[in-house]
């Protein structure tokens, strides 16, 4: 799942990168999106209850719990996301977003903007990825 319907940030001329009005723009992105995977949630476990039923035909008993399985598992990367959305948000609130965890320098805000809890510049998340390609060869 993708957050939604954000106003790009539009960097005035000569303003410094990570000031106020930039980490308050990450943080609504954050908790709308947050917002939205807990909606998500919510819908489920409502589903989950109103469809949830005793089919005597094992082949609908058995379509119903793999389709249950595959809710839960969405939803279980989505509490994942859900945590790391948390802990990006408490690195804005330290003043400690936007900068690669590697190497230090700026992660960009649109990278930012389409990745909100990225902690790696593009250069480092590309390294990354192809050391972990090398590994599992």
């Amino acid at each position: 799942m993708e957050f939604r319907n954000f106003e790009p940030y539009k960097p005035k001329r000569g303003e410094e990168y990570m000031n106020e009005p930039q980490r308050e723009h990450f943080k609504l992105i954050l908790k709308r999106w947050k917002a939205e995977l807990m909606e998500e949630v919510d819908r489920t476990v409502t589903h989950m209850k109103d469809e949830a039923a005793n089919f005597p035909d094992p082949a609908d008993r058995a379509t119903q719990e793999e389709e249950f399985s595959l809710e839960l598992r969405t939803r279980d990367r989505e509490r994942k996301l859900i945590k790391k959305i948390d802990s990006t948000i408490e690195r804005i609130e330290q003043d400690d977003y936007g900068f690669c965890d590697a190497c230090g320098v700026d992660i960009g805000i649109k990278r930012l903007e389409a990745r909100p809890t990225a902690s790696l510049c593009i250069d480092c998340k590309t390294l990354d990825e192809i050391k972990e390609r090398q590994e599992l060869g």
